[in-house]
């Protein structure tokens, strides 16, 4: 039963762990670590660091995000991420579709005997 629902977990995660990502950029930039530590604090969203990185150029890829070096006073220089304009259109563009999204999906589960 635990495996089947970390493959459901999985398939969700797929679909909205980018916007997650991009929410939180929208507060402040941020370096993956940090991220990675926000995110962690949501254990159902976020399973590992080793699904942040890939995610990350992927959204640097389609414009979503920029990332400059900065200095670290506590070791070395960090990669910061930033939201884009592109980013911020796409953010609100699923925030605008997961409302009502969201609100269909617990009315059918609602009627699920559980």
């Amino acid at each position: 039963m635990a495996s089947d629902i970390d493959g459901v977990l999985t398939q969700l995660r797929k679909g909205v762990l980018e916007y997650c990502v991009l929410a939180l950029l929208a507060e402040h930039p941020s370096y993956g670590l940090e991220l990675a530590h926000r995110l962690g604090r949501h254990r159902v969203l976020f399973a590992s660091e080793g699904t942040l990185y890939p995610l990350l150029s992927r959204l640097r890829r389609q414009g979503w995000v920029d990332s400059t070096w900065r200095e670290s006073t506590a070791g070395p220089p960090r990669r910061y991420y930033e939201l884009t304009d592109s980013g911020r259109t796409a953010l609100a563009t699923f925030v605008q579709a997961w409302q009502p999204f969201s609100a269909d999906v617990r009315t059918v589960l609602a009627g699920v005997d559980r």
